[in-house]
C-alpha cells in the first residue's frame, strides 16, 4: 500500500484522545479548514485534527488539469461517477484512521468530516467503516455509490450520528443532490442531523458555531 497521505495537524490542547480526520475539496488542500479550528471553541477537549492533501490527478471537467482531488469528476451533474477513485481514496482514509487508533484515539473518539468531495469521501469511508465512529460530518456534498451503499454499509455505524449542512444557493452541489443522499439515508434507518443554510458552495458563521456545536455533543465536551 502506498504511504500515508501528507497532512496538516492542530492540536487543540496536550495529549488529545479524540481526532478530527477533516478532508478538503476538489482543488483544495489541508490548509483550506485549518483555520477554521479556533473558531469552533473546543477548549474543554483535547482534539487532534488531522487535515489531509488528496493525491494529485488528472480532472476531466476541468479540461484534465491535474489537481488534488479524491475523485475525477466526469460531468457537471456528477452522474458518471469515479467509482474507482471514491474507492482508492476510501482506501488512504481507512490508512489515516487507523494511525489515529495507533496514536491512542478509538474508534469511537474519531470523527470523519469533510466538505464538497471530501464530504463524499467522508460518508463513503465512515459508513462503510467497520468499528462505530464519534460522528460523520459531510459539508455541502452528497452520498457518493449510492446504489451499492445499502449492501455495503457496516452495521457498526447503523447508529453513528451524521451531520450534513448544505447552502440554498449551491450552484456546484445542487441542494436537492444532498436531500436525495438524506432521504436516502433516513430511509434506511440512520439519524441524519439536517442544516441548510442561504449560502452557495461555501462555508458560512452560523454553520461553523453548528459544527462547533454538533462536534461538543459528538465528543463528549461541556459547552
Amino acid at each position: 500500500m502506498a504511504g500515508l497521505l501528507d497532512a496538516i495537524e492542530i492540536e487543540t490542547a496536550t495529549n488529545p484522545g479524540a481526532s478530527v480526520i477533516w478532508l478538503h475539496g476538489l482543488g483544495a488542500d489541508g490548509n483550506d479548514f485549518a483555520p477554521i479550528v479556533p473558531a469552533l471553541r473546543l477548549p474543554q477537549t483535547p482534539v487532534r485534527f488531522v487535515f489531509p492533501h488528496a493525491p494529485v490527478q488528472p480532472v476531466t471537467i476541468n479540461g484534465g488539469m491535474r489537481m488534488r482531488a479524491w475523485y475525477d469528476i466526469r460531468d457537471g451533474a456528477i452522474r458518471r461517477e469515479d467509482e474507482d477513485g471514491v474507492r482508492a481514496s476510501q482506501t488512504l482514509i481507512e490508512a489515516l484512521i487507523e494511525r489515529e487508533r495507533k496514536r491512542g484515539t478509538a474508534a469511537d473518539r474519531l470523527v470523519l468530516a469533510g466538505f464538497s468531495q471530501g464530504g463524499a469521501i467522508a460518508l463513503q469511508t465512515g459508513l462503510r467503516h467497520g468499528e462505530q465512529l464519534a460522528g460523520i460530518m459531510a459539508l455541502s456534498t452528497y452520498l457518493p455509490i449510492a446504489d451499492s451503499f445499502a449492501a455495503e454499509a457496516a452495521a457498526a455505524n447503523r447508529g453513528a450520528p451524521i451531520f450534513m449542512a448544505h447552502g440554498s444557493y449551491d450552484p456546484v452541489i445542487p441542494l436537492a443532490r444532498a436531500q436525495e443522499s438524506r432521504t436516502l439515508l433516513q430511509s434506511l434507518g440512520y439519524a441524519v442531523e439536517w442544516r441548510e443554510y442561504p449560502m452557495p458552495h461555501s462555508v458560512c458563521p452560523d454553520e461553523v458555531a453548528d459544527i462547533g456545536a454538533w462536534l461538543r455533543k459528538v465528543l463528549g465536551a461541556g459547552n
